[in-house]
């Protein structure tokens, strides 16, 4: 975001130097570096703190124009233009920092009780309208002389960074990989021979010590990542936030509270999401568990949750999304970066620009904006919640939590879950038979787990099948009636139980109950040797099926001993207590 800058040259002679009053010259005109200017005194008063903890001559002033500027200075114009090419090289300033005459200051609060303004004097003649910004028509400076700078002058210079901004030239050293020391600061025979190494490597003479260009030309190297990103200060008012953000690759899209959406302009898929709403503690936790739920924040990396704040990364083949959010007078406010995978320096870089320059600014979305879009149940504020490869059902059958399942497709899964919030692994599977028993991975007591069915069931009886018919979506399993058709297989199979019952492909891997609640199999998926069945038949694999399975996993079966006939309400709050959801992830 550059602003206009209208240059009156004088001659082909002068077309270094400023327009002036005749009374003023170069180096008598004070100076100063404006990096930014902000709408309200508390949030310049909290943005300038930043600065000064940093860098050196930071102060701030009122404007006439009703805005509040944070400068640097003064110094003169010479001082002033090496400043702003040095930090702006850097990186320590916006890149849209600018030389300011001061005319438009007016009283100062930074630093406190200070007055650094000139007594007033005639504005410079340009011929930029007075709407415009306070900026002094200039033509850009000549590059300094790489080789200009003695030893001594690099070293004198050198001693007037702060650490920062030490510890920020063996970043770069490292990034350029001469440099693999500590990040402390201290210029020692390492960071020396590294500056060493990389003035060779860039064709300077080697003396260890980088000069004022040498500096900027290794920033420059550095941030070069940022290039084609059009990192600028963006004030979403709507959503109380301002940062930096990249906006040749996002572009604001819409709100859907507590969420601002920032989607792709350009090829690169990359996107932002800002975070602004009401809440406490509670709400903060509550943020944190969902934002785990949704597509852009895959399960696999990092993530922390203390009482007021939280990260999470995510990160998959496809992408990499690190979400920071903060609780903060009773208002949650953060963002979201979903980034391509295979450009993590990249990512890095940029997610650290944008928690640097993170500010909160005044409110946060209406909520009432939510009202506009429909609500779609896989999605959540626009954001698309993540959804299982497949699931279906399976059962308890001890105490530990151990739950037998179908085992189709589990083996191409990177992640199992039971109920969706605990993961387990399968420890044994009969292929032949499609059955699998899982054990999750922590500690989990089951409401109730199955008893099975020590006699053969009468034929004709009923069953009822308890599964997850929709896949989770009801939030509890659904029991499906029916009857035992046959204790056989369509070619005789002992192990097998064919049903007239019509069940649903959730219902697979599921509890086959009798009328007293006992375990008569576990449903099968409705196909046989690759046929599919008729409406209304399905199969179980029976007990004598599942026991060996169970033993060889070491778990120890238990027998039913109830045989009367309990209430269809008694019936269904036990085949829930023992069903469970099973998930597999990508």
């Amino acid at each position: 975001m550059m602003r206009d800058i209208r240059a009156v040259f004088l001659t082909l002679f002068f077309t270094t130097f400023l327009i002036f009053p005749a009374t003023q010259t170069a180096a008598q005109q004070q100076s100063w570096v404006q990096v930014e200017s902000l709408q309200s005194l508390v949030q310049a008063q909290s943005k300038i703190r930043r600065y000064a903890a940093s860098l050196e001559d930071v102060t701030g002033f009122a404007t006439t124009n009703g805005r509040y500027a944070i400068a640097l200075g003064p110094y003169s114009l010479r001082d002033a233009l090496q400043v702003l090419q040095a930090y702006k090289a850097d990186g320590v300033i916006p890149r849209d920092s600018f030389i300011a005459t001061g005319t438009k200051y007016k009283q100062q609060f930074w630093p406190v009780a200070a007055n650094t303004l000139p007594p007033p004097a005639a504005e410079p003649i340009t011929d930029t309208p007075a709407t415009e910004p306070d900026v002094v028509a200039v033509i850009a400076p000549p590059e300094p002389e790489p080789r200009g700078e003695t030893k001594r002058e690099a070293l004198a210079s050198e001693r007037l960074l702060s650490r920062e901004q030490r510890q920020e030239l063996q970043v770069a050293l490292k990034w350029a990989g001469v440099y693999d020391g500590a990040i402390d600061g201290d210029f020692g025979r390492g960071t020396r021979g590294a500056m060493a190494q990389w003035q060779a490597q860039n064709n300077f003479t080697e003396t260890g010590v980088l000069t004022t260009f040498q500096r900027s030309e290794l920033m420059r190297q550095y941030n070069a990542v940022f290039e084609g990103l059009g990192l600028e200060r963006v004030d979403d008012t709507g959503a109380g936030i301002s940062m930096i953000l990249p906006t040749r690759l996002v572009k604001f899209d819409r709100y859907a509270p507590p969420f601002a959406h920032y989607n792709p302009v350009g090829d690169l898929p990359a996107r932002v999401i800002l975070i602004s709403e009401q809440g406490t503690k509670d709400t903060l936790a509550g943020l944190y568990d969902i934002m785990q739920t949704l597509e852009i924040v895959p399960p696999e990396g990092p993530r922390e949750i203390k009482d007021n704040a939280f990260t999470l990364v995510g990160e998959n083949a496809q992408i990499v999304s690190q979400t920071q959010a903060w609780l903060e007078e009773g208002e949650i406010k953060g963002f979201t970066l979903i980034w391509p995978a295979g450009d993590e320096p990249r990512r890095q870089r940029l997610i650290a620009r944008m928690l640097a320059s993170f500010e909160r600014l005044d409110g946060v979305i209406d909520p009432a904006l939510g009202a506009i879009e429909e609500p779609q149940i896989d999605l959540l504020a626009g954001l698309e919640i993540r959804k299982p490869k497949l699931s279906h059902s399976g059962f308890y059958v001890d105490q530990t939590g151990a739950v037998i399942t179908s085992d189709a497709g589990l083996s191409q899964c990177a992640r199992i879950t039971i109920d969706e919030d605990y993961e387990a692994e399968m420890v044994a599977h009969d292929a032949a038979l499609g059955i699998a028993l899982l054990r999750p991975k922590q500690e989990m007591a089951p409401l109730s787990v199955a008893t099975f069915q020590p006699t053969p069931p009468r034929l004709q009886s009923e069953v009822a099948v308890a599964g997850y018919s929709y896949g989770g979506i009801l939030g509890a399993p659904t029991l499906s009636y029916g009857t035992l058709a046959d204790l056989r297989g369509l070619r005789g199979e002992p192990e097998l139980r064919r049903l007239a019952l019509a069940a649903l492909e959730g219902d697979v891997g599921g509890p086959v109950l009798d009328a007293s609640g006992a375990v008569l199999g576990m449903l099968l998926p409705d196909s046989q040797n690759g046929r599919k069945l008729p409406e209304g038949v399905s199969f179980a694999a029976g007990p004598q099926a599942l026991m060996p399975l169970l033993q060889q996993a070491g778990v120890s079966p238990t027998e039913a001993t109830e045989t009367g006939q309990i209430s269809p309400e008694v019936l269904a709050r036990q085949a829930s207590d023992m069903t469970v959801l099973v998930s597999c992830w990508e």
